[in-house]
């Protein structure tokens, strides 16, 4: 009998996700959701120097708004935890001290400083920087003498450097190291808090994780981890380690790159559904790209994954999908998403009936790839745009301007029946010799400060008659 699958997304706490989290947490989702699995959320909080939110609360929260509910974490609970790392200390105690009682581990009394002097010594000398195993032979008298004086120490795993570890990786295969390229390594800080390399171990041991599905980044990391399973005899889960998501330059997407982070890509307007949907089909082939993730869930063939070392993020093809989902989703459900947009750009939006915004939303979304977009193109209609005349002279020339402006104000009295002010105002283009693209190009302008977008059938329709007077007499 196949033993139930558990994947398990184990971010930090460090106060945002960004598109690998993201892309890790939702294969791990999809795999779980595939196979009648858990999914479950476990909080690597160890490391004090890089927490933001401690409980991962914000995590939490963006993991809703995607979509990729949890099975079992922090706040729901579960049979497995704690699952808070800060709340498994005692855990952790009860399994270094087994390794110590089998001499499995050492007391490393090397501070920071030698070791970095010794690390840059290798490097000068042509050597791999890793630790020289200075501590690994001391006597049961040296290291009394050392703990005497007060010196901080860390656990360090031995590693028998004749070891060949084996993992299964559900894209390469088979995946060997040999552990003599490795050093022995730490499972505690000086300050006797846990490394994530232990810390990770005991928890997917312990939580019976099955797939462990993680960036590319962490197969190094999943050796040292595979060396502690066999350290206590237990049975190592299958790994994927995910394509990097990287930059046009080829380098791994980094803070500086547009789109790294979740909250930026939320502030900008993109849909949950468009980022999974765009996240779960880059590096993989799809006969319809277009995917909810109940779609995917039931579309992702785990059998065909590649090990591609890094994909590139492509920003126009997630525009694109974004664009596909503001156009898929019904439209009173992305009204009510872009409202807090046009509420956080324009003070006066509370002015304007529900009914009147949606009319205006409607007239302009279709085009939009982002929320962003939307209130964009609607900012001429809550704030009066600047127009020049000396822009429109230098587009169309003067004398055009001045025939344009007395064809245009000759006819404000027909404004209130804005098909016949057309009418009007075309036919005596005509006349005038004025080109109609030129008409309208300017009407755009004057009621909206650009030469392309709306059209003017549409403008006529979303500003008052009252306030299209006003623009235009303002000229």
């Amino acid at each position: 009998m196949l033993k139930k699958i558990r994947v398990r997304f184990a971010p930090s706490p460090t106060g945002f996700l960004h598109l690998g989290n993201i892309r890790a947490a939702l294969l791990n989702y999809i795999f779980a959701r595939q196979s009648g699995g858990k999914f479950i959320l476990r909080i690597e909080d160890t490391d004090a120097s890089r927490n933001v939110d401690e409980a991962g609360l914000q995590i939490i929260k963006d993991l809703k708004w995607l979509g990729l509910n949890i099975d079992e974490g922090a706040t729901i609970g579960g049979a497995f935890g704690p699952y808070l790392q800060s709340e498994r200390v005692d855990i952790y105690e009860k399994h270094l001290l087994d390794l110590i009682e089998n001499r499995k581990v050492y007391r490393c009394f090397c501070s920071a400083e030698d070791l970095e002097q010794k690390r840059m010594k290798q490097i000068e000398h042509g050597k791999p920087p890793r630790y020289d195993g200075t501590c690994a032979q001391l006597s049961d008298d040296k290291v009394k003498q050392k703990l005497v004086a007060g010196l901080k120490f860390i656990w360090r795993l031995r590693i028998n450097p004749d070891q060949v570890i084996k993992i299964n990786d559900m894209a390469r295969g088979d995946v060997e190291f040999e552990m003599k390229n490795f050093s022995d390594f730490g499972l505690t800080r000086p300050d006797g808090t846990f490394t994530f390399m232990f810390a990770n171990f005991i928890d997917d041991w312990l939580m019976q994780i099955t797939h462990v599905i993680r960036g590319e980044d962490h197969l190094t990391n999943s050796a040292m981890q595979a060396v502690l399973f066999d350290s206590f005899a237990v049975k190592l889960p299958a790994f994927w380690h995910l394509p990097m998501i990287c930059n046009v330059d080829g380098k791994k997407l980094s803070k500086r790159d547009f789109g790294f982070s979740l909250n930026d890509l939320r502030k900008d307007g993109f849909l949950p559904e468009a980022i999974c949907n765009y996240l779960a089909i880059i590096g993989v082939t799809f006969k319809e790209e277009i995917q909810s993730l109940n779609e995917l869930v039931k579309s992702y063939d785990f059998s065909n994954i590649n090990s591609t070392g890094s994909i590139k993020f492509d920003v126009d093809k997630l525009l694109w999908i974004n664009h596909e989902w503001i156009n898929k989703i019904k439209f009173d459900d992305l009204f009510l998403r872009v409202k807090p947009f046009l509420d956080d750009r324009f003070s006066n939006v509370n002015d304007v009936s529900e009914e009147i915004l949606k009319n205006l939303v409607n007239k302009i979304y279709a085009e939009a790839k982002t929320l962003n977009d939307i209130v964009n193109s609607l900012e001429f209609y809550f704030e009066k745009p600047k127009v020049s005349l000396v822009e429109l002279e230098e587009k169309f020339g003067k004398d055009v301007i001045s025939t344009i402006l007395i064809l245009i104000k000759s006819n404000l009295s027909d404004l209130n029946n804005p098909k016949l002010f057309l009418e009007k105002i075309k036919s005596d283009a005509k006349k005038d010799a004025v080109k109609i693209g030129s008409l309208f190009q300017f009407v755009r302008y004057a009621l909206t400060g650009s030469f392309h977008g709306i059209g003017i059938n549409d403008l006529f329709d979303m500003l008052s008659v009252d306030e299209i007077k006003k623009r235009f007499e303002s000229l």
